[in-house]
């Protein structure tokens, strides 16, 4: 049964060593694990859209499937965050792990009758959506767990683990479809998601030192950072969530007898598996910089994927949509490293070093943690309608990728701007000592 710890010190090394280290593995571990199901959920109409031959849904309807979970999940990260401080991290997780087993069901039942309506299918996919809120709830508790000097690396592997879903989903869901029908795509997670839920439940923890009011939290809201921040997230987190659930239905759409279904799993497998090094890096040397290189590599990787969509050519569009993968992973750990170190920072600017600045910083962070996942996650909805009407105009993804490149100048220059020039460092104050 989930326990509430009442004394908790991460940044004190003895307490650390002795004991922090070893529960707050623990609590990363299961938190990884219903978080990783939270994300095959969220992202499971990508697939089940592609499979759906024997519906007369246009290409423009399929990727409104595909994009209603991501607008819905967005929403609901707002809220998810103040969940661990209002009722644990250990309660919360469970809780918003049983959730899944709604959208699971329902998308079981539709699926085997031929003629359910398309507006069942729009509801399936916005409860889908309550696995993109786990993310929020996930990374706000973990915050809480680890000390400042390690939380780009933990907060880079649960939210990698988390990203991984996105790979499982697009692995294992067509071999399952292609052996037991489309209505498995439903029932499969169903006892999975039910293992998650009693691991957090009698595996984790509730930090009596995270609870928080939620009127405090949503103080963050008031921050230019929190915004400046969520912009730039969209770039990384919403392009890595937005090309993957879009890549199976564009790739059917533009090399119909293409094996897409068999690699449509790499590129959020690679987005996932680098999203901890970035993470690293930006420990190593301050999350702006590697968050500004990455932005440039970003717009290279557009117009390799535009030439590709072009070619004729289905492993080279395949081939440059890594590359888009591979940066969205790493702008996701270099961004998710800058927001602690930028809201610690300004608690210590504020209110000195004292283990209450601390916990405050990190309770700031924890808020902001939610609202900057939460619009960063709409990335995911507004690359999926670019796509939809983009083909519903021209036939073409073109447009969209046009959009796409100018959005990574935009976050190029506002980087630049705010937190790597001189100037634009010290308006914020204290964030060059911070690592950002």
């Amino acid at each position: 049964m989930a326990r509430w710890i009442a004394d908790w010190h991460p940044d004190d090394k003895t307490f650390w060593e002795g004991s922090g280290k070893r529960i707050a593995r623990r609590n990363l571990v299961f938190s990884i694990l219903a978080e990783h199901l939270g994300f095959t959920v969220w992202t499971l109409l990508s697939i089940v859209a592609a499979k759906m031959g024997a519906y007369d849904f246009s290409t423009d309807q399929l990727f409104w499937l595909v994009a209603l979970p991501n607008l819905v999940g967005s929403v609901l990260r707002v809220p998810y965050t103040f969940g661990p401080a209002r009722f644990g991290g250990a309660t919360f997780t469970t809780v918003s792990a049983l959730l899944l087993v709604i959208p699971t069901v329902l998308l079981g039942l539709a699926v085997s009758d031929p003629g359910t309506p398309y507006w069942m299918f729009l509801v399936i996919a916005a409860l889908a959506g309550v696995g993109g809120g786990n993310f929020a709830s996930s990374m706000a508790n973990i915050t809480y767990f680890y000390p400042r000097s390690r939380q780009g690396v933990a907060l880079g592997l649960n939210a990698a683990g988390g990203n991984i879903g996105v790979s499982s989903v697009q692995l294992v869901m067509p071999l399952v479809i292609g052996g037991f029908g489309l209505a498995a795509a439903g029932w499969f997670w169903v006892p999975l998601v039910v293992v998650a839920a009693v691991c957090a439940w009698f595996f984790m923890d509730n930090l009596a030192v995270a609870k928080a009011k939620p009127r405090e939290q949503l103080a963050v809201a008031g921050r230019a950072q929190t915004w400046i921040m969520s912009f730039l997230y969209i770039g990384t987190f919403g392009s890595f969530i937005g090309y993957s659930t879009a890549f199976p239905l564009l790739a059917k759409s533009l090399f119909p007898g293409s094996p897409w279904a068999a690699v449509a799993f790499v590129g959020p497998l690679i987005g996932s598996l680098i999203r901890p090094v970035g993470g690293w890096l930006a420990d190593k040397k301050g999350g702006a910089p590697v968050t500004l290189l990455n932005f440039a590599a970003m717009g290279v990787g557009v117009v390799l994927v535009w030439l590709g969509s072009t070619s004729g050519n289905f492993w080279m569009f395949f081939l440059s949509f890594q590359v888009l993968f591979l940066t969205a992973g790493i702008g996701n750990g270099s961004t998710y490293r800058m927001i602690p170190a930028i809201f610690q920072a300004k608690a210590v600017a504020e209110r000195g070093t004292g283990e209450e600045a601390l916990m405050y910083g990190k309770r700031q962070a924890s808020a902001a943690i939610g609202i900057i996942s939460a619009v960063g996650a709409l990335g995911g909805f507004l690359i999926n309608r670019a796509f939809g009407m983009s083909f519903a105009q021209t036939g073409s993804p073109a447009t969209a990728f046009v959009g796409f490149g100018a959005f990574y100048v935009a976050c190029f220059t506002l980087t630049w701007w705010c937190y790597t020039r001189k100037v634009g460092v010290s308006l914020v104050g204290s964030l060059a000592d911070a690592r950002v």
